[in-house]
C-alpha cells in the first residue's frame, strides 16, 4: 500500500513599516510574504527522524514525549522545530489524537550560497512548515480553513523559544501576501504560558490586540529589495529597544505614536490606491525608526542602510527591514526605468537586489503517494 508524503511551501517576509512598535498590543505593521521558502516534507517512519542537512544534521531521533524529550544531538540551532513539534503534540494530545511516528525534512531558500540569512523570518518559516506538515500528517487538516489554528500554534512555539516577537513573520508565512499586522499583547500571552493554560485553550481563544488583515498596495507600486550582505541581530536590538522603554517611557511613547501615525498613513494610502501618499508614509516611519535609533544607540539604520535608503528616495522612497543594523532594505519606486536605476546605483554601493517578488499565497501544500 502507498504511503503519502506532504510537500509544504511557506513563504518568507518582509517588515515594509511599523518594525519595534508591534511589540506593543494592537500596535500596527505592514509585513508583506515573499516568494523565497522554507521546504519541509513529511512522510511514515518506523521512528521519528528531523533531518537538516544545511545545517549538517540528516538524521536526528529523539525519544521521551513533550519538552522532555531526549534527541540524539544537542544543538541550539533545533530549538524551534523542536518547540513546534512539542506544541503541536501538546494540542493532537488534548484533542485525543495519537500523533504517529514520522520522517521531516527541512530545507531553506532564505538564506544565501553560504548559509548567511536574509533577513527573511527564516526561523518563523521553519516553526510554520513543522507545524503545518505535522497537523496535516495526523489531521489532513484543510490549511485554509485552520489557518489561524497553524498561525496560534506556531506563535505559542516561535515566542517560547525565542522569548520575543510580535508574530508579524509568521502572519506573513502563514496568510500570504500583504498584511496589515496589529500586535498581540505579549503580557498576556507570556502569563498565559507561565499560567500554563492547555493549547487546546490558547488556540481557541480570541488574543488581545491581534488583527490580522489583507490589504493591497497601490498599483503602481513596485516593491524592490536590496542586501547590504550583513547580518543582524534580531534579540540583540529589541533588548536595546527594552531599555530606552524602561528608562525613558516619554521618548519610547513618542516613538511609538510617531510610528503609529505613519503606519496608518500608509495603510490609508493602500486603500485609496495612493503611491504617492504611500511614499510619504513610508518616509514617515523611516524617520521615526531613525529618532528611536538616536534615543537608543542601536543602529537600526546602519552606514549601508543609510546608503540604501538615500538611493532608494532619489526614485521613490526607502528604509530598512525590520530589526534593522544590517539584512535587508526596501524602497517603493514606480515605472521600470526607475526599478531599472534603483537596482544600478544599489550594485555600484555594493549594495545586492534581491530578486524578489511577492507571494500571494501563505502555505502550499502537496501530496504524493509512494
Amino acid at each position: 500500500m502507498k504511503c503519502p508524503i506532504y510537500h509544504i511551501k511557506v513563504p518568507g517576509k518582509l517588515m515594509i513599516a511599523g518594525e519595534y512598535a508591534v511589540l506593543e498590543s494592537g500596535q500596527p505593521a505592514i509585513v508583506v510574504a515573499v516568494d523565497r521558502f522554507i521546504n519541509v516534507t513529511i512522510k511514515a517512519s518506523h521512528e521519528n527522524i528531523l533531518s537538516l542537512p544545511q545545517l549538517g544534521h540528516d538524521k536526528v531521533t529523539w525519544t521521551g514525549q513533550g519538552l522532555y524529550k531526549q534527541y540524539s544531538i544537542s544543538d541550539g540551532r533545533l530549538q524551534f522545530v523542536q518547540q513546534a513539534i512539542a506544541f503541536v503534540e501538546s494540542y493532537l494530545e488534548g484533542k485525543s489524537i495519537e500523533s504517529k511516528p514520522f520522517h521531516l525534512t527541512v530545507l531553506s531558500e532564505l538564506n544565501d550560497s553560504s548559509g548567511r540569512k536574509y533577513g527573511l523570518g527564516s526561523s518563523a518559516a521553519i516553526v510554520v512548515g513543522v507545524v503545518t506538515a505535522m497537523l496535516k500528517f495526523n489531521t489532513e487538516i484543510q490549511i485554509q480553513s485552520s489557518s489561524d489554528l497553524i498561525f496560534k500554534l506556531s506563535v505559542l512555539a516561535h515566542f517560547s523559544t525565542q522569548g520575543s516577537g510580535s508574530g508579524a513573520d509568521i502572519a506573513a508565512a502563514v496568510y500570504g501576501g500583504w498584511i496589515q499586522y496589529n500586535g498581540l499583547d505579549r503580557d498576556w500571552l507570556i502569563d498565559q504560558l507561565n499560567q500554563q493554560i492547555s493549547v487546546l485553550h490558547l488556540v481557541d481563544v480570541n488574543w488581545p490586540g491581534l488583527r490580522v488583515q489583507k490589504i493591497s498596495p497601490p498599483r503602481e507600486l513596485q516593491l524592490c529589495v536590496g542586501w547590504t550582505t550583513s547580518e543582524a541581530s534580531t534579540v540583540k536590538m529589541i533588548d536595546k529597544v527594552h531599555e530606552i522603554k524602561k528608562n525613558d517611557l516619554l521618548k519610547y511613547q513618542y516613538f511609538i505614536k510617531e510610528s503609529n501615525t505613519s503606519v496608518t498613513k500608509l495603510v490609508e494610502s493602500f486603500r485609496n490606491n495612493d503611491y504617492d501618499e504611500a511614499i510619504i508614509g513610508l518616509y514617515q516611519n523611516r524617520q521615526a525608526l531613525l529618532q528611536l535609533s538616536h534615543y537608543t544607540n542601536a543602529s537600526i539604520e546602519t552606514k549601508a542602510l543609510t546608503e540604501l535608503a538615500t538611493i532608494a528616495e532619489k526614485y521613490g522612497g526607502g528604509k530598512s527591514s525590520g530589526a534593522g543594523g544590517g539584512d535587508c532594505g526596501i524602497a517603493f519606486v514606480k515605472g521600470e526605468d526607475k526599478v531599472k536605476k534603483l537596482k544600478n546605483d544599489w550594485q555600484t554601493a555594493n549594495i545586492v537586489p534581491l530578486d524578489i517578488s511577492i507571494s500571494l499565497n501563505g502555505i502550499t501544500v502537496k501530496r504524493e503517494y509512494k
